[in-house]
């Protein structure tokens, strides 16, 4: 990628001679020749790298202008890289510019290959903080979620699934914008992470949005960031949604809960691949790949005015439809033993086998909950049944599974295991349906996604 340096100097000269040699090597180059100048600069546009003189005013060789834009600068951003240009009989202005916030100092009259090469190093080790900083967010943003999937790790032994993965394997060798489309519970985020994987982003991080747990009020600040003081509550920078995907892949899920007056700050962003951080006006391209999903019929939203067209126009280049459970029955076999197996090593208990007439009910099942239902369900039959195979009575699928805890409790589990059995199996009687489940638990929104993130069922 192309960086951007940016040179102050007040001699016309110094600042002709180092452009030249600078986009020689193929980087940007913006001149100051003052310290306003850059402070207004670095305030405005994403610059990569500072070369600077310590003395402007003519006469002047205390260094004390460049020690103070030096601190200035630092308190912007104290990632940003700061080479600064001392004379050969100044070396303790050079030390104080490193006390202050400078990377490194290059004596004048310089050699020009020393130059390039403080420069190179500069960029990469400022590459490196910043990959390791969002590392560091994601780690917390993401609290151990699971790598972005590989083929062998999806289930497919269905013909509609192979042709799916076949389809989405040569979709991710573009960079095209993918909009998955399908009922709840289907596995769309987990697509998602395939082709991300799949793709020539797979080295670059994964970052998943559930758009309906965002707030209205602080959709800009969660996608994009925000600096320190934008707001009351904001103690500090914070990178935001799309920083942390740069060059990776960024999953929006539940698309269509993007309140529709922020949907408009979505499009931009997309369509100029740029953004401002919350009370920061300096511009941060968007180097991303989009896939989104919803269980919604967008179409119907659109009409009611409700979602924007040209962002949905936007973000389906193409629209893959995931096929439900029931759509897929030949896959349930290996999708029951997967999760009874991930269940019984999570609780440390013995795995029973489905009986075969077990495997006819499931067959026969419409699965309104799909992949999400079926997992909820081999979690709550290695708590009910007591023998070494599961039989049709331990399924209930003929009526509504029931969410008593008398019938999920064995006497051994914990407070917090009944009530995350109880939310799989209240989730599982309204078929995924978020508002209706959360509402017939008594919370909020919001106090169910906690929930949900607290134990894992996202």
């Amino acid at each position: 990628m192309n960086k951007t340096i940016l040179i102050a100097h007040d001699d016309n000269n110094v600042l002709a001679g180092l452009e030249f040699l600078l986009t020689e090597e193929g980087y940007t180059v913006i001149q100051a020749a003052s310290p306003a100048e850059v402070a207004n600069i670095a305030n405005r546009q994403n610059i990569d790298l500072l070369l600077t003189d310590m003395n402007f005013k003519r006469d002047t060789t205390s260094g004390a202008e460049g020690l103070t834009l030096i601190k200035t600068l630092t308190q912007m951003d104290s990632s940003f890289p700061i080479i600064v240009m001392t004379g050969w009989a100044t070396i303790d202005i050079a030390v104080e510019a490193l006390k202050s916030g400078a990377n490194d100092f290059v004596q004048k009259p310089w050699n020009d290959e020393r130059l390039l090469c403080l420069i190179q190093t500069q960029l990469k080790l400022s590459s490196v903080e910043k990959k390791a900083s969002r590392l560091q967010q994601q780690n917390r943003l993401l609290n151990g979620e699971k790598h972005p999937a590989k083929s062998d790790e999806i289930i497919a032994e269905s013909s509609v699934m192979k042709d799916l993965l076949t389809t989405l394997g040569d979709l991710a060798q573009s960079d095209m914008n993918i909009l998955l489309t399908g009922d709840n519970g289907t596995g769309k985020s987990m697509l998602a992470r395939f082709v991300h994987q799949a793709s020539a982003r797979f080295e670059q991080a994964f970052v998943s949005v559930n758009m309906g747990a965002i707030s209205e009020n602080l959709f800009e600040s969660e996608m994009f960031g925000h600096q320190k003081g934008a707001f009351t509550d904001a103690k500090e920078n914070r990178i935001g949604r799309f920083e942390l995907a740069e060059e990776g892949t960024l999953f929006l899920d539940e698309l269509a809960n993007i309140p529709l007056n922020q949907q408009a700050k979505l499009l931009r962003v997309l369509e100029e691949k740029k953004f401002e951080r919350v009370g920061s006006s300096k511009t941060i391209n968007a180097d991303v790949r989009i896939i989104s999903a919803t269980n919604a019929n967008l179409n119907e939203i659109i009409e009611l005015k409700e979602f924007r067209q040209d962002l949905y126009y936007r973000l389906n280049t193409v629209e893959i439809r995931v096929p439900s459970l029931s759509e897929r029955t030949s896959d349930l076999p290996a999708l029951a033993d997967y999760f009874l197996d991930k269940y019984s090593q999570k609780y440390n208990k013995p795995k029973p086998k489905l009986s075969e007439q077990s495997l006819k009910v499931m067959v026969n099942y419409s699965w309104p909950g799909n992949i999400r239902e079926l997992s909820h369900l081999m979690e709550r039959v290695l708590f009910v049944c007591k023998d070494s195979q599961i039989e049709p009575d331990h399924l209930r699928l003929n009526g509504e599974i029931s969410s008593s805890t008398s019938n999920l409790d064995d006497g051994t589990a914990t407070i917090d295991e009944i009530e995350r059995m109880v939310l799989v199996s209240r989730l599982a009687q309204h078929e995924g349906n978020v508002t209706e489940t959360a509402k017939s638990l008594g919370l909020s929104r919001s106090g169910y996604y906690r929930r949900i993130q607290k134990y894992g069922l996202e």
